[in-house]
């Protein structure tokens, strides 16, 4: 899953470098990375779940379904309001009048 935060903060530094403003970029960002974030995750918990039914296997199945679950949680999430939080990225005034 670092990838996947490295190419979501890529895209967060390439959306500011054209000139977006800070809010749009961490969004558009975000947004573009969930579609991939989720198959690549979503791949793997699938493929992986053959191993569930094996005595053998399970505790690893169920840890590597688990953890790519919370990574892409963290990536989509967590990773976006961080990078948000630390360079102080406000709302818009014209969003928050919207609400």
């Amino acid at each position: 899953m670092n990838k996947n935060i490295v190419v979501l903060l890529d895209a967060c530094n390439d959306n500011l470098a054209e000139g977006m403003n800070p809010y749009d970029a961490i969004v558009e960002a975000a947004v573009t990375r969930v579609r991939p974030v989720l198959l690549a995750a979503g791949t793997t918990v699938l493929g992986v779940i053959p191993l569930v039914t094996d005595v053998f296997w399970t505790a690893m199945a169920v840890t590597i379904m688990a953890g790519l679950a919370f990574g892409s949680i963290l990536t989509l999430v967590a990773v976006p309001v961080l990078f948000s939080t630390f360079n102080r990225v406000k709302v818009p005034k014209e969003i928050m009048n919207e609400q």
